[in-house]
C-alpha cells in the first residue's frame, strides 16, 4: 500500500502520540472525503450549465453561495459571453449585496463598489455565447474555493470561501481585479479567520457583559445574520 507523510506542528505530534488516536484512520477517511469534494465540484463546474438546476453538483455550498454562481452564470449571458468566467463570479459575489465576503472585502479597506466598478471596466465587449460553460480560470477558482474551506475545516463553501478561491486562482480576471486593488491571498485568508473567530468571541462573551455585547451586535448585525444563516446551512459530515 503506497504511504503518504503528514507532517505536523511538534506538539500536535506529541498530543497525538500522548493520545494514541488512529492516525492512519483519521487521515484516510478525511482524504476520502476531501477528494469525493474536490472531485464533485470538478465534476459540476466542467459539465453543461444548459440545464435547469444549474447548481445541483454543489451540495457542500451554502444557500448564499450558490445564490452567487447563479448571478454569475446570468451575468455572462447577459453580456453574451461562450464561458462563465471569474469575473462573472466576482461581479455575482458583489451584487449579491449581504455575504460575508462583503464584509472581509471592508475590513481590508476595499469598497466593493470599487470592486463591481472594476469587473464592469475589465469586461470584454459583449458577444453571442450562451454561457454553457466555466472557463478553465472559474472551475480552477471553485475547485480553490474548496480546497481553502477544507483548509479551515470547515464543511461548507461559503462567499468567503469563493472569495478567497478567486483571489487564489492566479490567471483569471476576477482574481487579477481583487489583487489589483490590493486584495492578496495571504491577508485576505486572515481576514476570513479574524471575521469568523471575531463572531465566536462575541457570542462566548454576550452573557458576561451583556451592554457592551448589544452595542456590538447592532453593529454587526448584517454579519451576525450571515454566519447564523450558514449555521443552519453548513451540511453534516
Amino acid at each position: 500500500m503506497p504511504k503518504i507523510n503528514v507532517y505536523l506542528p511538534d506538539d500536535l505530534a506529541e498530543a497525538v502520540k500522548e493520545s494514541g488516536v488512529p492516525v492512519s484512520a483519521i487521515c484516510q477517511r478525511a482524504l476520502e472525503q476531501s477528494v469525493k469534494r474536490l472531485n464533485a465540484i470538478r465534476a459540476a463546474s466542467l459539465g453543461d450549465l444548459s440545464g435547469t438546476d444549474l447548481t445541483v453538483g454543489l451540495t457542500n455550498f451554502t444557500q448564499r453561495a450558490r445564490d452567487v454562481i447563479m448571478l454569475a452564470i446570468t451575468r455572462a449571458r447577459e453580456r453574451g459571453a461562450a464561458e462563465i468566467g471569474t469575473q462573472d463570479f466576482l461581479h455575482g459575489l458583489v451584487t449579491e449585496g449581504a455575504n460575508l465576503a462583503l464584509h472581509v472585502l471592508r475590513s481590508m479597506e476595499v469598497d466593493p463598489a470599487i470592486v463591481l466598478a472594476e469587473v464592469i471596466r475589465s469586461a470584454p465587449e459583449p458577444g453571442d455565447g450562451t454561457a454553457a460553460r466555466m472557463s478553465t480560470t472559474a472551475a480552477g477558482a471553485l475547485e480553490l474555493a474548496v480546497t481553502e474551506a477544507l483548509s479551515l475545516g470547515h464543511n461548507y463553501v461559503g462567499c468567503e470561501h469563493l472569495l478567497l478561491g478567486l483571489v487564489a486562482e492566479p490567471t483569471g480576471t476576477g482574481g487579477q481585479v481583487l489583487r489589483g486593488l490590493g486584495v492578496e491571498p495571504r491577508a485576505a485568508r486572515h481576514a476570513v479567520g479574524a471575521a469568523l473567530a471575531g463572531y465566536v468571541h462575541l457570542r462566548a462573551n454576550q452573557a458576561k457583559e451583556p451592554d457592551v455585547a448589544a452595542a456590538v451586535t447592532a453593529a454587526l448585525e448584517p454579519v451576525l445574520r450571515r454566519l447564523d444563516a450558514l449555521e443552519k446551512q453548513a451540511p453534516v459530515g
